[in-house]
C-alpha cells in the first residue's frame, strides 16, 4: 500500500545549524539585554510599555531589514516611554491550510518551498537584526520542534491563536528562557488562554525531539488579547475596558504574580482592518490612564506594520508591501509611536 507521505530529506538537526551559523559574544549578549528589558517589563519593574510591531509576515530579508532599521532612530526618540521589539515572523499559520506559510517554508515567496533553505534563511535573518540594529525580535512559535533552530536568538515568542490549546506548545514554553505571549483562541475562550498560561508557568517532564526533557517553568508568560469569531464567523473585539476588567479578575481569581497582557490591535480586534489599529491602540491607552489596575495589567501592544499600506496578492512584488494580512505603512506607523510615547 502506498504511503501517504513522501519523505524528501533528513535535515540538519539545530545544533548542526547553529554550530554552521554562530553567534558571537555580542550578539549573544545583546539579545539578552534586550530580553531583561522585557521581563522588566513584564513584571513591573520597568514602567515602559512594550510594543511588538512589524510586518504580518516577513517576507523578504531585504525590506524586513529595511523596515527594522528605520525603526532604530525612533526607538532613541521615545526609549524612556517605549521598548520596541519588532515583529519577525517567519512562519505563518494558514486558517485552510492554503497560501503563502512564511519564510521558513518559501524563503523566496516566488519559488517552491525549500525547508532546508527556509531554515537558514530565518537564521540569518533574525541574526542580522540583532547584530545590525540591536533590537533582539518577536516570532511565532507555530512549530515547537522548530523552535530550537532559532532558541539562541529571539527575544519574544508568541503561540498563536490556533495553538494555545495544542499541549506541545504549552509544555515547551514552560522551558523557554523569554517571554511568550499565549493568545486567546479564535472562538474567544479567555479560559483556554489563561490554561495555557499557567501550564507554562508551571514545571513539566515529556518527549520533545526525541529527548526526555524537564522544564522548570517560565514566569513570563502571558496574554495576548486579539479578539475573537463568533459561530458565524464575524470578529469580535476584546480589547474594550470591560474585557480589559474581566482578564483582570481572571488573573486574580488564578493568584498569577504579575498579570502581564499585550493587546493584539489587528487581527479580530480590528476585523483585519488595518487602519482601526490607530485607534483601537488609542483607546487602551485611554483605558490605562482611567484604570490603575488595568495600567498595571496592559503591558504593551501589538501593530503589524510595514514600509507600505495594506497588502498584496503574492504575484504582485511591491516592495515592502504585506503579502499576508493589510497593515499600517511606515509614515502610519512612525506617527502613531510618537503619539502613543506623548500618551504616556
Amino acid at each position: 500500500m502506498r504511503q501517504n507521505a513522501r519523505f524528501i530529506r533528513k535535515l540538519p538537526i539545530p545544533m548542526e545549524i547553529k554550530k554552521e551559523f554562530p553567534l558571537s559574544q555580542q550578539v549573544s549578549a545583546t539579545r539578552l539585554a534586550r530580553v531583561e528589558e522585557m521581563r522588566a517589563i513584564l513584571d513591573g519593574r520597568d514602567r515602559r510599555l512594550m510594543l511588538i510591531i512589524g510586518p504580518c509576515s516577513a517576507d523578504r530579508e531585504d525590506s524586513v531589514m529595511d523596515y527594522v532599521h528605520r525603526l532604530v532612530p525612533v526607538q532613541e526618540q521615545v526609549k524612556d516611554k517605549l521598548l520596541i521589539v519588532p515583529r519577525v515572523y517567519t512562519n505563518k499559520p494558514r486558517t485552510n491550510g492554503a497560501g503563502y506559510k512564511g519564510m521558513l517554508h518559501q524563503p523566496d515567496p516566488s519559488k517552491k518551498p525549500d525547508m532546508l533553505a527556509g531554515i537558514i534563511a530565518i537564521r540569518r535573518l533574525h541574526t542580522r537584526v540583532v547584530e545590525e540594529t540591536g533590537f533582539a525580535c518577536a516570532d511565532e512559535m507555530l512549530y515547537p520542534e522548530d523552535h530550537r533552530y532559532l532558541s539562541d536568538i529571539l527575544g519574544y515568542v508568541a503561540v498563536g491563536a490556533r495553538s494555545v490549546e495544542n499541549q506541545q506548545h504549552r509544555l515547551v514554553a514552560s522551558g523557554l528562557d523569554v517571554p511568550v505571549g499565549m493568545k486567546n483562541p479564535t472562538g474567544g475562550d479567555l479560559s483556554v488562554m489563561m490554561n495555557s498560561i499557567y501550564a507554562a508557568m508551571g514545571d513539566h517532564m515529556f518527549l520533545y525531539r526525541g529527548w526526555e526533557v524537564e522544564t522548570y517553568g517560565n514566569p513570563y508568560a502571558h496574554a495576548i488579547l486579539r479578539g475573537c469569531v463568533n459561530e458565524r464567523g464575524e470578529s469580535r473585539p476584546n480589547y474594550h475596558y470591560e474585557d480589559l476588567v474581566q482578564l483582570y479578575k481572571l488573573y486574580t481569581e488564578r493568584a498569577i504574580k504579575n498579570p502581564a497582557c499585550i493587546v493584539d490591535c489587528n487581527h479580530a480586534n480590528s476585523g483585519k482592518q488595518y487602519l482601526e489599529q490607530t485607534r483601537i491602540a488609542k483607546e487602551v491607552m485611554h483605558s490605562k490612564r482611567y484604570s490603575a489596575d488595568i495600567n498595571g495589567l496592559v503591558k504593551g501592544l501589538m501593530i503589524e506594520s510595514y514600509i507600505q499600506d495594506g497588502s498584496q496578492k503574492i504575484t504582485e512584488c511591491t516592495y515592502g508591501k504585506s503579502i499576508t494580512d493589510a497593515c499600517l505603512g511606515w509614515e502610519k506607523t512612525r506617527q502613531l509611536i510618537f503619539d502613543l510615547a506623548e500618551l504616556l
